[in-house]
C-alpha cells in the first residue's frame, strides 16, 4: 500500500517548501506570507525507486476561528489520512506557544510524528535544535527545505521499507485519469462544487471572495472511470488583482487549465456572463481544453430572471454552441449529477481517434458538397486528411493551395467534422499543408553552350529591334 505522508505545522514555517521538495514539484504556492495554504494539497513523490503520497495543509494555531477554523479542519482530515505525519517547526524561531499546542494536540489523538526542524541553513544545527530536545521526540530531523538539504534522510527514517510499485501499472493509471479544471472568477461557487461533487468538505469554503488560493488536485473515482478534479483561483480582472499571491494563484489557474482535460466554466446566475468570464473560457479555447458550462446559484430565481439569462447566454456564447450548457446549484446539488454525462462525453471526444480513411471520406464528401473557392486563378485542391494529434483532436488536411484555404471554408470543415465524428465540448484544430515544389529556391545554372545560345538570342533580338526603329523613322 502506499504510504501517506502529512505535512503540518504552524503557519510560515515552510511546509509548503518542503512539500516541494517532497513531491520534486511547485504544485504548492510559496511566498513569504503567513497562511497562504488554506486547503490539504495532494501530491506524489519518489524515494529509492518507492512511491508516497504527500499531504500539503494549512498553518495550525492556537485560537482558530472563522476560515482558519476549516483551514485547522483540513489539517485534521490530513492527519487522519496519512501513515506518517511531519510536524515542522522553524528553527530560527524556536520553540514557541504555537509549536507546544499543536504537539499537545496531536497527542492527545495519540498521533506519532516526525519533528523536523526546518531552516537550520546558516547557523549551527545543534544549537538551531537546542530548545526542541526537551520535547522528546527522537531523531530529531534537522533540514533546510529551501535548499533541499536533509530531505534525503529524513525520507529514510519515515517511509523505512515502504513497497515499491511497477512503473508500468503507475503509467496506466496516471494514463487513465480524466483531469477535469474547475474554473471561474471568485466566490462563484468552485469550491462548493468540488464538496459536493466528493460529498465531503474536502477544500475550505467560506464567505469571501478569493478563499482558494492555490490549485487543489484532488483524485477520486466514479462508476469504474477515474477522474482528478482540480480546484482553481478565482481569477479577477488584471486591474484588480493587487496582493503578490493572488497574481501567483492566477498563474497557477491558468497553468492547471493547460493540464486539464476537461474544464467546467462556472458562472454566476445571479450576476449573468461578464467579460472575465469570456476570457476565461476563450483561454480554455485557446488551450484547446474542453468545455463545460456550468450556470450555478440557478435556485431561487425568478422565471423571468431565468428567461433572460438563457437567452443572454445564447447570443454571448454563439461560438461554444458545441458545448453543453447546465443550470445547477452546487449548493443543494441540483443538476450537479448530470455534469459527468458531458465531462465523460467532452473526454471521449478529445481522446477520440479515427482512422485516415475514414477522415479522408468525410473530406472528400465535404468537397463534393461544396468545393473550395479559387485562389490565385487556380481552384484549392483538398486530397485527404488523417489525424495529428489528440486532445484537441487535430486533422491535418493535405492538397494543392491547402495553406490558402480562407477562414470560412475551415469552419465549414470543422462543423461537418463535428456532425459526422459526432465531437463535442471540444475544440478542433486544422492543419492545412500544402505539396512542397522540388525546386523552390533552386537557380538553374546554364552551362558554357547555353550561354553562347543565350548571348546570340539577345543580339538577335537587338538587331531586330534597331531595324524596327530605322523603319518607323523612314514612314
Amino acid at each position: 500500500m502506499t504510504p501517506v505522508i502529512a505535512v503540518v505545522g504552524r503557519p510560515n514555517v515552510g511546509k509548503s517548501t518542503l512539500f516541494n521538495q517532497l513531491t520534486r514539484s511547485r504544485d504548492a504556492l510559496v511566498a513569504d506570507f503567513s497562511g497562504l495554504t488554506r486547503d490539504r494539497q495532494y501530491g506524489e513523490g519518489r524515494h529509492h525507486g518507492h512511491r508516497f503520497i504527500a499531504i500539503d495543509t494549512g498553518g495550525l494555531a492556537g485560537d482558530d476561528e472563522g476560515v482558519d477554523q476549516l483551514m485547522a479542519d483540513q489539517a485534521e482530515a490530513a492527519i487522519e489520512e496519512a501513515d506518517e505525519v511531519l510536524l515542522v517547526v522553524d528553527g530560527r524561531a524556536g520553540l514557541t506557544p504555537g509549536d507546544e499546542y499543536i504537539i499537545d494536540r496531536l497527542r492527545r489523538q495519540g498521533v506519532t510524528a516526525h519533528l523536523v526542524v526546518n531552516k537550520t541553513d546558516g547557523q549551527d544545527e545543534d544549537q538551531a535544535s537546542a530548545e526542541f530536545h526537551g520535547l522528546g521526540f527522537d531523531p530529531l530531523h534537522r533540514i533546510s527545505a529551501a535548499h533541499n538539504r536533509g530531505i534525503r534522510r529524513l525520507l529514510d527514517d519515515v517511509l523505512g521499507d515502504a513497497e515499491a510499485l511497477e512503473e508500468e501499472a503507475e503509467e496506466a493509471e496516471e494514463d487513465g485519469r480524466i483531469q477535469v479544471g474547475i474554473i471561474g472568477r471568485p466566490n462563484v461557487g468552485k469550491s462548493t462544487l468540488v464538496n459536493r461533487i466528493l460529498g465531503e468538505d474536502r477544500v475550505v469554503v467560506y464567505d469571501e471572495p478569493g478563499t482558494t488560493r492555490d490549485s487543489i488536485r484532488i483524485p477520486f473515482s466514479r462508476r469504474d472511470r477515474d477522474y482528478t478534479l482540480i480546484d482553481t483561483a478565482g481569477v479577477r480582472r488584471r486591474r484588480q488583482v493587487k496582493e503578490k499571491v493572488e497574481k501567483f494563484s492566477v498563474v497557477k489557474t491558468l497553468q492547471s487549465i493547460e493540464k486539464a482535460h476537461v474544464v467546467i466554466a462556472m458562472i454566476d446566475a445571479r450576476e449573468g456572463l461578464v467579460d472575465q468570464d469570456m476570457h476565461l473560457i476563450g483561454f480554455a479555447l485557446d488551450a484547446g481544453r474542453a468545455v463545460v458550462v456550468a450556470v450555478n446559484k440557478w435556485d431561487g430565481m425568478d422565471p423571468e430572471d431565468r428567461r433572460w439569462l438563457k437567452e443572454h447566454l445564447k447570443w454571448r456564447l454563439g461560438f461554444l454552441d458545441y458545448a453543453r450548457m447546465h443550470f445547477i446549484s452546487a449548493l443543494h446539488g441540483t443538476g450537479v449529477g448530470d455534469l459527468y454525462d458531458s465531462i465523460d462525453a467532452g473526454y471521449d471526444s478529445a481522446m477520440a481517434k479515427w482512422s485516415t480513411n475514414h477522415l479522408t471520406r468525410i473530406l472528400q464528401d465535404a468537397v463534393a458538397q461544396h468545393p473550395p473557392p479559387i485562389v490565385r486563378g487556380h481552384r484549392i485542391k483538398l486530397r485527404y486528411a488523417h489525424q495529428g494529434g489528440s486532445c484537441p483532436p487535430r486533422i491535418v488536411v493535405h492538397g494543392t493551395q491547402a495553406d490558402a484555404v480562407p477562414r470560412d471554408y475551415q469552419r465549414y470543415l470543422e462543423n461537418t467534422y463535428r456532425r459526422v465524428l459526432k465531437v463535442e465540448a471540444t475544440p478542433i484544430r486544422f492543419e492545412f499543408r500544402a505539396p512542397d515544389n522540388p525546386f523552390e529556391g533552386r537557380k538553374n545554372t546554364l552551362n558554357k553552350r547555353q550561354k553562347q545560345k543565350k548571348a546570340r538570342l539577345m543580339q538577335h533580338v537587338k538587331k531586330n529591334e534597331k531595324q524596327s526603329k530605322r523603319r518607323k523613322k523612314r514612314g
